[in-house]
């Protein structure tokens, strides 16, 4: 098993520019190539994935869109030889959903959202962007205002 950081995954995903960029990407093809045939086994995290997540959309970075964004990602998730603790590929997917469907609440929220959702537990946030979200029920204080 072989622990991806997001530096192989924007290789791989962005034009390289530099000819170190360029063999870097080499690389990382080459061991996404084998992870799709099966042939390795890769994981990562949610830190990781919001990294690249915050990389590809910043405009500082490479300003793509969210919808690029998660379907490049939800490919890759998908490959054979990508592997996560169970439960948590199906949940890093409905994240994805929700950063194209909801674009204001960004990747790190939208895990958020789908981990509620997925749990049935009530939200503590001051955030207004979960407001409406399908599945998401704000925790409210007791009216006493004791916990």
């Amino acid at each position: 098993m072989i622990f991806l950081d997001a530096n192989v995954f924007l290789r791989y995903l962005v034009q390289a520019v530099t000819p170190e960029q360029r063999t870097m990407a080499e690389t990382a093809r080459s061991l996404f190539e084998a992870v799709h045939r099966g042939e390795v086994e890769v994981t990562t995290t949610e830190v990781v994935l919001h990294e690249v997540v915050y990389d590809l959309a910043s405009k500082k970075h490479y300003g793509l869109p969210p919808a690029d964004i998660a379907a490049a990602l939800k490919l890759i998730l998908s490959l054979p030889g990508f592997r996560l603790p169970r439960g948590e590929k199906r949940l890093y997917l409905r994240a994805f959903d929700l950063y194209v469907r909801y674009p204001q609440l960004g990747f790190a929220d939208a895990i958020v959202a789908a981990r509620v959702t997925e749990k049935g537990m009530p939200l503590a946030t001051f955030d207004g962007d979960f407001d409406g979200l399908p599945g998401v029920t704000r925790w409210q204080p007791p009216e006493s205002g004791a916990l």
